[in-house]
């Protein structure tokens, strides 16, 4: 891979850290309501995972952690916080907040609050690709919490049947909200489980993105290539609580201190450094470039937008209006 391009995947997760960490503090400020999910510490496998795929022509799906998902997938990230903001300028034009980003111009087809929600629609997806005969592909992100619904086993089995090109990417951090994934499922090691349906699948270590990046590029061409749905799963970590309303005892510090030494942002930094890529002065001016961007673009952005207004509460509602407006991004002068 060139130098240019590490460069920027580094800058690319150190930039979904500080999105994160932003969304934090506007959350403590009051200026994010509802429910907030953060994904610090798992950069590595949405950003190695999409970065080997073709975003904007195959689809992608997720659960309500999604805000890194749908940056790389080629949502605005200006856009995203504004939706976190709820503001009209939002990528669901503010109806939504954090747990249902969307923008199908780049065929994010969302992230989803209901446990399990995102495996049927991405075998539906998948499906659609079939019968289209394109050479796209559904992905869908999930996390270990939600393997033990109902529409993960259906759909796995579906997908098999039916041969469908769909790539299923486990992000197992361990927990589920505040339980330990060996207190509730019977299968620690999750791509074990795509065995009863006769699906290809591997675990790898989700906290390296050069592994990620590999390990997906092969998942990517098997399921591209017509053979059929494939399971992967990342051992990762996520360093905050589950949501902002998580007090996170039920971990020990020294877990925490374990997984903070195997920080992907860290771990790659390190290994661009070892290999003379860059210095510390490099990542130095990275991060402070995405501090400025963040705030003078980014939150800037979702502060200044309008809110929604009340009389058009019902402007998306097909019950309400027969002819509802298109509820997609807004794009270039139409934000004004």
């Amino acid at each position: 891979m060139k130098a240019s391009d590490q460069t920027r995947l580094l800058r690319e997760m150190i930039f979904f850290r500080r999105f994160e960490e932003r969304s934090f503090e506007a959350y403590m400020e009051r200026k994010i309501g509802g429910f907030l999910h953060l994904y610090s510490g798992q950069e590595a496998v949405a950003t190695g995972v999409l970065e080997m795929a073709r975003c904007g022509h195959d689809y992608v799906i997720t659960g309500y952690r999604d805000h890194v998902h749908a940056i790389k997938a080629g949502a605005p990230a200006r856009e995203v916080m504004a939706e976190l903001y709820g503001k009209e300028t939002g990528s669901s034009r503010g109806r939504g907040g954090s747990m249902h980003i969307f923008d199908p111009t780049v065929n994010f087809m969302g992230g989803y609050a209901l446990v399990g929600q995102p495996f049927p629609l991405a075998a539906g997806l998948a499906m659609a690709c079939k019968l289209k005969k394109t050479d796209q592909i559904a992905i869908c992100f999930l996390g270990d919490g939600a393997n033990n619904q109902g529409t993960f086993h259906e759909t796995l089995n579906m997908a098999s049947v039916w041969k469908l090109p769909v790539l299923f990417v486990c992000e197992n951090n361990l927990y589920a909200i505040g339980t330990r994934i060996d207190r509730s499922t019977a299968v620690r090691d999750q791509y074990k489980r795509a065995a009863a349906y006769n699906m290809e699948s591997s675990q790898h270590d989700g906290q390296d993105i050069d592994t990620v990046m590999k390990a997906a590029r092969s998942a990517i061409h098997h399921v591209r290539g017509g053979n059929g749905p494939y399971f992967i799963e990342f051992l990762t970590y996520r360093q905050r609580g589950h949501s902002m309303s998580d007090s996170n005892a039920y971990r020990s510090k020294e877990e925490e201190r374990e997984w903070a030494e195997r920080d992907p942002i860290k771990l790659y930094g390190e290994r661009l450094k070892a290999a003379g890529r860059l210095t510390d002065a490099d990542i130095a001016q990275i991060e402070k470039s995405v501090q400025d961007e963040i705030e003078n673009d980014v939150i800037r952005f979702a502060e200044e937008s309008p809110e929604p207004r009340v009389e058009d509460l019902t402007k998306y509602c097909l019950d309400d209006n027969p002819n509802p407006q298109w509820i997609g991004p807004l794009r270039g002068d139409q934000h004004g």
